[in-house]
């Protein structure tokens, strides 16, 4: 398995207004994170503060600045520290990577799933 690459892949598929939060992130986030809980109604994420609409993309994703103007984009979660947990738990299972075209896959991990999958297991434990 490869290390992220920043693809976004998984943030502008999984990223919008889908994404569950719990009362006690959104309690979090009104104490402590008032630029996160502006785009929270209700216990459902990611609403324009000015519209009250809902917004299909997540607010926090970002494009990296590029150093050399051909390199692909990377992106980054200007939250990242205080993201929605649905974020830190995902990738969970090796299918899921595979169904979403994760670009971490290698193909020794489509050979092996279980072995990719303990691999991942390993790789995200400081995440969840």
């Amino acid at each position: 398995m490869k290390a992220c690459n920043q693809c976004g892949k998984c943030c502008t598929k999984y990223g919008g207004g889908d994404l569950d939060v719990s009362t006690e992130e959104v309690e979090m986030w009104a104490l402590f994170n008032p630029e996160i809980y502006q785009y929270v109604q209700g216990n459902q994420i990611w609403f324009d503060p000015d519209t009250g609409n809902k917004l299909s993309d997540c607010p926090f994703l970002a494009i990296e600045p590029k150093k050399d103007k051909n390199a692909k984009d990377k992106f980054i979660c200007n939250i990242y520290l205080d993201r929605p947990e649905d974020c830190r738990q995902y990738p969970s299972l090796i299918a899921e990577m595979i169904r979403d075209e994760c670009e971490m896959i290698e193909p020794s991990d489509l050979k092996n799933q279980k072995r990719a999958q303990e691999r991942l297991n390993v790789l995200m434990i400081d995440s969840r």
